[in-house]
């Protein structure tokens, strides 16, 4: 425990260190297109990756990697860390994220996250952020972005289950785009909140592509629900018995 605290203060002293002048530098990359954006800031993000694995020896494995579609996709993924949204913006093509517009406010990490063209949204705005999340939803597609949604709409402690909201199948029903299903186990690692990150190995579980042709938001938010919390069940049991 003392050498993984003594690690974690590592890395945030690194992360102390890189991200204000990263930050500023994605704020003159303002002019560029999104995709041209979007490749800068990301590169911070590999960064981190780097040093969560080379100093906090965080690792990760995929399953289903043959699963990512060739096209953009609408990823529907369980939220248990910080780690998430990092990982997958290595994971996955270009995206871009529906989150809360508070996160936009934060200091430096808020000012990257917005050059990369988010759906920014009020949560408590109800019918009108479903619109919101439609419209603009459909305009970072046609861009070519991928679109990242965490139902439950806020980090879960493992072995929990939240509320699935219906915002990202209200949007893949309302455009026909597939649903990519991930589940993952990052928050036995680094938990929400946390300082201390243990070293270990996280798996990510991508599900097969659902087709929502047809399909009524509910329906298909049932479906995306039964499989990440069937396959958060087999991951947690299958890492116990690894230990």
């Amino acid at each position: 425990m003392i050498l993984a605290i003594l690690r974690s203060t590592l890395y945030m002293l690194l992360q102390v260190i890189i991200t204000p002048p990263y930050a500023l530098i994605t704020l003159a990359c303002f002019p560029l297109s999104p995709h041209h954006r979007y490749r800068v800031t990301s590169s911070w993000t590999l960064i981190m990756l780097f040093l969560l694995r080379n100093v906090c020896g965080i690792r990760y494995q995929i399953l289903g990697a043959e699963n990512i579609p060739k096209t953009p996709s609408i990823v529907l993924s369980k939220h248990q860390s910080a780690w998430e949204t990092l990982a997958f913006q290595k994971i996955f093509p270009p995206q871009v994220w529906v989150l809360k517009k508070e996160l936009l406010r934060i200091p430096f990490f808020g000012w990257g996250l917005a050059m990369t063209s988010p759906i920014a949204i009020d949560r408590k705005s109800g019918k009108k952020a479903l619109e919101q999340i439609v419209e603009q939803g459909k305009d970072r597609l046609q861009q070519g972005f991928w679109i990242v949604i965490f139902p439950e709409g806020t980090r879960i402690a493992p072995g929990k289950r939240g509320k699935y909201r219906i915002g990202g199948a209200w949007l893949a029903a309302h455009t026909n785009v597939p649903v990519v299903p991930v589940a993952h186990n990052a928050g036995e690692f680094w938990g929400r909140n946390s300082f201390v990150k243990s070293p270990g190995t996280i798996t990510v579980s991508i599900g097969k592509p659902i087709d929502p042709t047809g399909m009524e938001a509910s329906e298909l938010n049932a479906q995306v629900e039964a499989w990440i919390e069937a396959e958060m069940l087999r991951i947690s049991q299958q890492n116990h018995q690894e230990t």
